[in-house]
């Protein structure tokens, strides 16, 4: 697979891709970003976390286009504005909530403002604290919570669990919600519309750039539809081995600089066809 030339614009995922595990954007990133710049390729980020989790990266970077947080459940422009906004249905998000504390996982839900919690000394809970720079809740979830939730999380470290959430949200609600991973200790509950697929879509109206040029970069399930809706996607070598088949190349991991790697492998225009580097490539169907 050649370098892809005809990029306008890279839509990023913020964690196991952008920044470390320890959550650091290191200078190489930071270069890589400000090269697409230079060479005519706007940058935009979507992740999971809430849009002010983000904050830190985007003042950082300098991102001026939107963000779109809790996997594009509410996307806002640079300065904070409500551009679009997806909460989830709230007698799904009910239904969702039981699912959850019936498995057995720890519970966390996100209004637009709020983080509520089952157990604010959960064994995630403090790291997930650290990363979005956010205090968690512990309370009893209001009706008023539940009808204003953007995003709805499974937590544990059972796999089995998770896997177990994941099935039952999907045979219960089918494509009225988007039940997706975004990391391995999480199973993350949004709006159907709340994918990050639907965010090439809304950047491709909003910047009127065809989806055919838009490139994307990511680790986890959650980015697979981003993969499937872009021209050109690019999965990290920290990804599972099923993630790394849905995109068109494969880069390093973000512990060894993966994502400047590929800015600077594929998109930049002097990007050589074939170069000998820490990324590596894999062919697929898309």
């Amino acid at each position: 697979m050649s370098a892809a030339h005809d990029i306008g614009l890279l839509l990023s995922d913020v964690d196991g891709t952008l920044v470390s595990n320890n959550k650091v954007l290191t200078a190489q990133a930071i270069a890589a970003a400000k090269s697409l710049g230079a060479a005519g390729i706007r940058f935009a980020l979507t992740s999971a976390r809430p849009p002010f989790g983000m904050r830190h990266v985007v003042a950082a970077l300098g991102v001026t286009l939107p963000i779109a947080g809790f996997n594009g459940g509410l996307i806002v422009d640079s300065d904070g504005t409500v551009l679009e906004r997806y909460p989830i249905d709230p007698q799904i998000a009910r239904e969702a909530v039981k699912v959850v504390q019936d498995c057995g996982l720890d519970l966390w839900v996100y209004t637009e403002t709020d983080w509520i919690v089952s157990d604010v000394h959960g064994p995630i809970t403090a790291r997930e604290a650290w990363i979005i720079d956010m205090d968690a809740h512990a309370r009893p979830l209001t009706d008023a919570d539940l009808d204003a939730a953007y995003k709805i999380v499974g937590v544990s470290n059972d796999h089995d669990k998770l896997t177990t959430v994941q099935e039952r949200l999907t045979e219960r609600f089918g494509d009225k919600v988007s039940a997706t991973s975004s990391s391995t200790h999480f199973v993350d509950i949004t709006h159907p519309q709340a994918n990050k697929g639907a965010v090439v879509h809304f950047l491709a109206d909003r910047l009127n750039i065809p989806a055919t040029r838009i490139a994307t970069i990511g680790d986890m399930a959650n980015d697979v539809l981003m993969f499937e809706q872009s021209g050109f996607a690019i999965a990290m070598g920290n990804a599972t081995p099923e993630v790394q088949a849905k995109a068109n190349v494969v880069t390093d991991t973000n512990e060894a600089n993966g994502w400047a790697t590929a800015v600077r492998r594929y998109l930049l225009p002097s990007a050589p066809d074939s170069a000998p580097g820490a990324a590596h490539q894999v062919e697929t169907s898309q």
